[in-house]
C-alpha cells in the first residue's frame, strides 16, 4: 500500500510503498477513504507533543472514514463492507491513516453516518469525541444549563455548541466577528472573542457565571473561564496545559475536567465507550441535528503537507480532511 511516512520531526512526508497491515484478533482491515486532520497531528508531526507521539518513523493520522475489506476471529459487531468512522490511529503504537490501508481494533470504529460523505464524516471523530467526553460524560450538560464555548465555531467548539443545543441548553460562545453567522447557525449567542469577562457575564447571567463553560484554547481563555463560572459549576477543558492560578475557581467551588481525548487509543482504556459516542452521534447526523463543518478545500496524499499547515495557520474554516481515494 502507499504510506506517507514522517521520517524525523519537522521534515515534510515520505511517500512510500508498504505492507498492507494484517488485523490480529479483535481488529478490521479498513480501507481508508479519507484521513481528518487535526492540530494534534501538527503537533505530533513536529514534535512538540511528546504524550502521544509515536516512534518514528511512522505513519501519521488520528481520524477515518473507510470501508471495511477484511475481518478478523473475533469480530462480530462488523462485516466487510461496512462504511466506519473513528479515532483510529496516529499515536504511540497505532499505525496512521495517511495511507490506504489500517488494521484497526473494532472498539475504536463505528458505522458511518449514511448522510455523510466519506471526507465530512473523516473530519468527525477526534472533535465530536472531544466534545462528547467535556460536555456529556465529565459537565452532564442538563436542559436549561447555560453553557459557554470558547471558541464556538472552532473543531471542537461546534461540536460542544450542537451538542448543548441538543440536550436543551442556553448556549453562548466567543467567536470572532467574521465567524459569528457559525455559530448563529447552531442556535448560540455570540460573544465577541474580545469582550471583557465581566461584561458578558453581567450581560448574559446577571453577573452569577454560567453553569458549564467548555474552554477550547487554553492560556488566557482558561483563566478567563476560572472567572465566568458560577458557584459549583464545571468547566470542561481539552487544552488546560500551561500554568494557572485556580483561586478564582476553587473559591466558587467549580470542578475542573481535563479532557485527553487519545488516551484509549493510546492505553487501550476505555475504547468501546469511543465507538458507543460515535454509534449515538451517527443517528444524531442523521437525523440533521448534527452537521459538520468541513473546510471546503481539496487535499490528496500528495499535499497533505498544506493540509497539515492548513490545521495550524488560522486559515481554516471548518475540519480539514485529506482525500485517499479521491472524490470529485
Amino acid at each position: 500500500m502507499k504510506a506517507l511516512f514522517t521520517n524525523t520531526y519537522e521534515s515534510d512526508f515520505v511517500t512510500t510503498e508498504t505492507a498492507k497491515p494484517t488485523p490480529k484478533k479483535g481488529e478490521v482491515l479498513v480501507k481508508i477513504h479519507a484521513s481528518g486532520v487535526n492540530p494534534i497531528d501538527n503537533k505530533i508531526r513536529l514534535g512538540v507533543s511528546p504524550y502521544a507521539s509515536p516512534v518514528l518513523p511512522a505513519i501519521l493520522g488520528t481520524d477515518l472514514a473507510g470501508v471495511i475489506e477484511a475481518i478478523s476471529e473475533g469480530v462480530t459487531d462488523f462485516k466487510v463492507g461496512d462504511e466506519v468512522y473513528g479515532l483510529a490511529g496516529g499515536v504511540l503504537g497505532l499505525q496512521g491513516t495517511l495511507a490506504e490501508y489500517t488494521a484497526v481494533d473494532t472498539d475504536l470504529l463505528a458505522i458511518k453516518p449514511k448522510n455523510l460523505t466519506m471526507k465530512e464524516a473523516a473530519g468527525i471523530p477526534l472533535v465530536l469525541l472531544t466534545a462528547w467526553e467535556g460536555l456529556i460524560d465529565r459537565a452532564k450538560v442538563q436542559k436549561g444549563d447555560k453553557v459557554l464555548v470558547h471558541a464556538g465555531a472552532g473543531g471542537v467548539g461546534h461540536m460542544v455548541v450542537q451538542l448543548a443545543k441538543i440536550f436543551g441548553a442556553e448556549v453562548y460562545a466567543t467567536v470572532s466577528k467574521q465567524k459569528e453567522a457559525i455559530v448563529k447557525s447552531y442556535g448560540a449567542t455570540p460573544i465577541d472573542k474580545n469582550a471583557q469577562v465581566e461584561d458578558y457575564v453581567n450581560e448574559f447571567t446577571h453577573g452569577k457565571g454560567f453553569d458549564i463553560i467548555y474552554d477550547t484554547l487554553g492560556g488566557q481563555s482558561f483563566d478567563d473561564s476560572l472567572k465566568a463560572i458560577r458557584h459549583y459549576g464545571q468547566i470542561s477543558s481539552c487544552y488546560a496545559f500551561g500554568t494557572h492560578t485556580l483561586a478564582t475557581s476553587s473559591l466558587r467551588s467549580a470542578s475542573i475536567h481535563g479532557i485527553f481525548v487519545l488516551h484509549p487509543a493510546i492505553s487501550g482504556e476505555g475504547r468501546k465507550h469511543h465507538s458507543d459516542i460515535l454509534t449515538e452521534a451517527a443517528k444524531l447526523f442523521e437525523e440533521g441535528k448534527l452537521k459538520p463543518l468541513i473546510d471546503p478545500r481539496k487535499f490528496t496524499l500528495d499535499n497533505a503537507m498544506e493540509a497539515h499547515k492548513a490545521v495550524s495557520d488560522g486559515s481554516a474554516v471548518g475540519r480539514i480532511a485529506v482525500d485517499v481515494i479521491y472524490q470529485h
